[in-house]
Parts: C-alpha cells; structure tokens; sequence
C-alpha cells in the first residue's frame, strides 16, 4: 500500500510538469496583459496537429518539427493579439471573452476540417521513449518521458524567469504589467510587451500540446479540457507568479493521481476539489485582507452577526 502511494506521488508530480508548461503562457498573458485566453487550450492541440504535419508530412524529424513549429506559433500569437485582442480589450470586459469563445470554435473547426476528427499522436513517431522508464528502489517505476517533460518544465520556467528579470524585453513586460500608462510615459512600448507576451504564451501552450501529444492522444476538440487544467493549476499556484504555476501543476497532478488510488473517477473530480479550495482560501484570504487580517474580520463577522440577531430580538429588523 505504501508502495502504491509513493508511486502514485512520484507520478502526480511528474505529471505536474506538463501542467506547468501549459499553464506558465496562461499564467503570463493573465499576469502581464490582464487577459483571459479562452483559446488556449486549442492553441496547444493546433501546437501538436502542426507538429504531426510537419514530422508526416514534410518528413521532419520529431526535434526539427518542434524547432520550425515554435516560431510559427509565437508568430501568430503576436498577429492574434495585433489583430484580434489589443480590439477587444478596448472594448470592455465581456467583448474579450466572446472573442477568445469564437477564437476557440473557430480554430477547433478549423483543424476539423484539416486533419478530421481521428485521434493522432506522437507516441510512434518517439520510439520507444513513450514507453520506456527507469526502475527506482522501493518497486516505482518512473517514465522517461514525463521525467523529460518535468525537467523541461522547470527549465522553460527557469529561463522563462530569467528574461523578465535580466533583459530589457523582461523589464518593459514586468513594468508594462505593473502599470502601462506610467510605462508609455517612461518610454516604453506598453503594446508591444503586450505583444510579446501573447507571442510567447502561445508558443508555451504549443510545446505543451506537443507533449501533450506525446504522453497520448490529440483531437481538435481536445482544447477545452486542457484549458481547465491549465487555468486550475494557475489559480492553485497564484495568478501571475511564474513558478508558481510549476507549484500549482505539481499540487493538481499529485491530486489527481491520489485520486486515482480511489477511482479513475475521482480522479479528475479530485484536483476540481482541490481547485475549489484554492479559490475558497484565496477569496478568503482576500477578504481578510480587506477587514484587517483574519483575526479582525472574523470578529468583525461576529459582532455583526450578534447586531443583526439582537435587531430581530427587538424587532428593528424583520
């Protein structure tokens, strides 16, 4: 049983990894551009098929592939935000939102109609690394592939980290999503932060499709699961914070897998729980901010709850 739960821990962290990847594009564009991609999700699948054309059809190799299809994706997330978001933020909260929705049916009919509905993925095109593992002590047994994919989590986010705090790219981002007006004043080109923002949020939820469809299997619909995952390990690890999307991804992954000790069921059903609780403590934690730390606004709750029921008593209150 202890076994079990080990390997269950180990597994879940591992699979924390590929949250991590496609959460850190999500957590940057809600960070640094104050903008909800509801898209995301399907830009990493559009990642994966773009990948799969290139190493079928073009005769790629699966690094090659990758290599050509990360610029062309961070190319069409500057065009996308160019063309399409830096409009619709001008135009209040809502107008975002139905554009990423239609961004989203849009691109899921779109690969539709290119590559059908089959499942595809890169497992065959890997070799035996989609299978292949490594054998610790204690009986658990740990793959190849999700190893590859947590270390190159925890090195995108590294290198990632570096960029905002060393260049001078990461220096008009991080001050544009402080504040963009006091930015412009100082010389900087609030909108072409945004862009670069959008560029390299899309180009991340690519190389996470292209995981994604090496640990399985992709469709054109396979988006909008991919999208909660990645938006709960965001809000577990806290909206904005680079690493801790990896801290979120980690804790959703070992939910999951935990969860899976019970039932494949409850497996999904636990980390949504785990969500809700992040978000319950998080508002909380907000609240109390607002009345003075957790001490005072619990008092303040109960001297109010004890005016509201003394004004029943007396009859000023219904």
């Amino acid at each position: 049983m202890l076994d079990t739960f080990f390997q269950a821990l180990v597994q879940g962290t591992l699979l924390g990894g590929y949250y991590a990847i496609i959460a850190v594009g999500l957590s940057l564009m809600v960070g640094v551009v104050r903008f909800i991609n509801l898209a995301h999700g399907d830009l990493a699948v559009l990642g994966a098929l773009l990948t799969l054309a290139l190493i079928q059809g073009a005769g790629l190799p699966v690094l090659a592939a990758i290599m050509v299809m990360l610029p062309l994706m961070a190319a069409l997330g500057w065009f996308m935000h160019q063309t399409l978001f830096e409009r619709a933020m001008r135009g209040g909260f809502l107008l975002p939102i139905l554009v990423t929705i239609g961004l989203g049916a849009a691109l899921q009919n779109g690969m539709f109609g290119i590559w059908g509905s089959n499942t595809r993925s890169l497992g065959a095109d890997i070799g035996t690394l989609s299978w292949a593992g490594w054998s610790l002590p204690g009986g658990i047994i740990v793959g190849q592939l999700p190893v590859i994919i947590f270390v190159t989590a925890v090195l995108v986010i590294g290198a990632l980290h570096l960029v905002l705090k060393k260049t001078r790219l990461g220096r008009a981002i991080r001050a544009t999503a402080a504040d963009p007006e006091a930015a412009e004043l100082c010389g900087v080109d609030a909108r072409r932060a945004h862009r670069a923002a959008a560029a390299i949020a899309v180009a991340l939820a690519a190389l996470a499709g292209v995981f994604l469809a090496m640990r399985g299997q992709v469709t054109p619909y396979s988006g909008p699961a991919q999208l909660i995952f990645a938006f709960e390990a965001v809000v577990i690890g806290g909206i904005g914070s680079i690493w801790g999307t990896l801290i979120g991804g980690i804790i959703l992954g070992v939910s999951q897998a935990l969860g899976g000790l019970i039932s494949n069921q409850a497996s999904l059903l636990t980390g949504h729980l785990v969500f809700v609780a992040a978000l319950i403590w998080r508002l909380g934690r907000s609240w109390a901010a607002d009345h003075g730390g957790w001490r005072a606004s619990v008092r303040a709750a109960l001297a109010a709850r004890g005016l509201r029921r003394n004004a029943r008593r007396t009859g000023d209150l219904p």
